[in-house]
């Protein structure tokens, strides 16, 4: 029964450890978005279609 709860609290840990890491690269990617999107309305007299 020990193998069973040990079982669960390890499968536990590495969904959390994933969820930090999905949180993580979630942030990081909207703020690269925001940045980028910033940058292209400062130059947007530059761009010529």
């Amino acid at each position: 029964m020990e193998r069973v709860y040990k079982t669960m609290q390890r499968t536990g840990a590495c969904s959390i450890a994933v969820g930090v890491i999905i949180l993580v690269t979630g942030v990081t990617v909207g703020i690269m978005s925001i940045v980028c999107g910033g940058l292209l309305l400062k130059r947007k007299g530059e761009i010529t279609f």
